[in-house]
């Protein structure tokens, strides 16, 4: 399940690849997807891989991975992108990373 402003929604295509990968290669403890694609309807971007307006182009993850152990934010970020090359390269416009260690998700800014 993804969220589209905290609204639970089927999972898309793409989505469903972000997960998969993302989970085969950091296995996390708490993966959260969100399709923000909606926010930018209208813009000459939009429209994912089924070129439906609105659909799968700009997402929001949050990956909770012990993986992370010992990595600062840029080496995260970058594990993360390496993962999703394919997908950022293609359907994929923006993609905003929150990656956090276990402990740092158990925090209150976590």
């Amino acid at each position: 399940m993804v969220t589209n402003k905290d609204t639970p929604m089927p999972e898309g295509p793409i989505a469903t690849i972000i997960r998969k990968k993302l989970t085969a290669g950091l296995s996390p403890d708490r993966l959260e997807i969100e399709d923000d694609s909606a926010r930018h309807a209208g813009h000459h971007h939009e429209g994912g891989m089924d070129g439906r307006p609105g659909g799968e182009s700009h997402f929001n993850v949050t990956v909770v991975s012990a993986a992370f152990e010992g990595q600062g934010r840029v080496q995260r970020q970058r594990a993360v992108t390496a993962l999703l090359r394919a997908e950022l390269a293609g359907p994929v416009h923006a993609l905003s990373i929150r990656a956090l260690t276990p402990t740092e998700a158990e925090t209150p800014a976590g």
